[in-house]
């Protein structure tokens, strides 16, 4: 059973479709691991064991009556617990929540759904999506499979530690500065942050309704490949959603990156990392080099000041969403929370002004920077993952969110996936970044490092 965890996504979608497989036995393995490691890491808020095993038990019947099934029949995956769930309990981290039941299912969660996914339960995350620690002061802190005194990221924490630990075959993450891509680094496993307005943010809990992305993350690329495949698309009833064709995901993702230019972040800003990290991201670089593309050591236009305008509009657009809360029931949030809210709060119209045009001219930037590259490779955070007791969050989440916050104030498609580990055994992330809407091209270069280092066979001693 312990063997059945730690099957990709695509793998058990496989074994269940020759029928060497029962999505019931998959869903079983999963729970009885859940059941015996969460104790120590603290990655479920709520665990919906009884509707996963009826759901996996009707996919095991719907396969043996001969219907047609989709491409995550029987697949077991847990939700960052921001993705709305009809008739499951929605806490965004927060205490305002505890007893909120949707009514409707978030959009992506319907398509997971449609494509037969076997929904687990819902993921520890930092309250209101607002911090990178996944110290959650109301549902307790989530731990490092690695090193269960370490954060494992946040704000998608729980998702990067059920996956580490084997706890599920597949996630979905928010990331507003970094929060698909933190938890991913730290903890060694893959997350993807698509262009803004790729996957439909209605049904997930707001943070800043201009840098907001909902994303995939998994335990390897083509996981995450087919999870994006599944969730992409247009939906006329998010504002944020943009009607961009979706590409085909797996069609050319093992055909290498040879003859592609690929620039490698290199200049002051991107330099300020741990030793090991820079080391680890320069050795990924060679082995592109190695793979047939041509990469060039570059300084990257304009990062710093799109990380800092990040920073402003994340907590200004918070501070207006939780506003009433903020002025009537502040003791309902974390010090860390309260403190980063009254932060947004405070900065005028306009400092958040300069902010949004700063974003504009770095979407310009990026666009013409990509005219020259195919993609971009750097640090996805700049130290492996911190202990739980330490600096505090608020410190943590400006050094976790720094190569990260960039490209959510552009909206370009990055991904992180794991590229090497400390001396002291911790993972160390990657990000790819590409131009916008070219998530295919990205999960392509991604798949083929992966492909050539050893990374993502590793699995933490629990």
């Amino acid at each position: 059973m312990n063997e059945l965890a730690w099957l990709s996504l695509c793998e058990a979608a496989e074994l269940i479709r020759r029928g060497e497989l029962s999505p019931l036995e998959l869903t079983r393995a999963c729970l009885e691991r859940i059941e015996r490691l969460d104790g120590r890491l603290n990655s479920f808020i709520t665990l919906t064991a009884e509707a996963a095993l009826q759901r996996a038990a009707s996919a095991e019947k719907a396969q043996q009556r001969g219907e047609e099934v989709g491409p995550l029949h029987g697949i077991p995956l847990a939700l960052k617990d921001l993705y709305e769930t009809q008739g499951v309990r929605t806490t965004g981290g927060s205490s305002f929540f505890t007893g909120y039941v949707p009514q409707a299912s978030a959009a992506a969660v319907e398509k997971l759904e449609a494509a037969g996914a076997v929904l687990l339960g819902k993921l520890n995350m930092h309250e209101i999506a607002l911090g990178l620690t996944n110290v959650n002061p109301h549902y307790g802190a989530c731990h490092n499979p690695w090193a269960l005194e370490r954060v494992p990221g946040g704000s998608s924490g729980g998702s990067g530690a059920a996956l580490a630990a084997g706890l599920c075959l597949g996630s979905l993450g928010s990331d507003t500065g970094g929060s698909i891509r933190v938890p991913a680094s730290l903890c060694g496993v893959v997350g993807l942050k698509p262009t803004y307005g790729r996957v439909s943010l209605r049904g997930v809990m707001p943070l800043s309704w201009n840098l907001d992305h909902a994303g995939p993350m998994a335990r390897c690329v083509q996981d995450a490949a087919v999870l994006l495949q599944a969730i992409a698309g247009y939906d006329s009833d998010d504002p944020a959603s943009i009607d961009a064709p979706v590409d085909d995901y797996l069609g050319q993702l093992k055909d290498g990156v040879s003859g592609w230019r690929l620039a490698l972040a290199d200049d002051e800003f991107f330099d300020q990392a741990n030793d090991e990290v820079l080391q680890a991201v320069r050795q990924a670089a060679q082995v592109f080099a190695q793979l047939g593309a041509q990469v060039e050591a570059v300084p990257v236009p304009g990062a710093r000041q799109a990380a800092q305008a990040n920073g402003l509009v994340v907590v200004s657009d918070a501070a207006a969403l939780h506003q009433e809360r903020l002025a009537e029931h502040p003791q309902g949030f974390g010090a860390d929370v309260l403190a980063r809210l009254r932060m947004g709060a405070a900065y005028t119209s306009s400092e958040y002004a300069l902010a949004r045009r700063t974003q504009v001219e770095a979407r310009r930037q990026f666009e013409r920077f990509f005219e020259r590259y195919d993609l971009l490779l750097a640090p996805a955070t700049a130290i492996p993952a911190p202990p739980i007791e330490g600096p505090d969050a608020v410190a943590q989440a400006h050094l976790l969110t720094r190569f990260t916050a960039p490209f959510n104030l552009t909206g370009l498609p990055a991904i992180s996936l794991p590229c090497g580990f400390t001396a002291a055994g911790l993972p160390l992330g990657l990000q790819i970044v590409a131009p916008a809407w070219a998530e295919a091209r990205l999960l392509r270069a991604a798949y083929a490092y992966e492909q050539a280092t050893p990374w993502n066979q590793r699995r933490p001693a629990l």
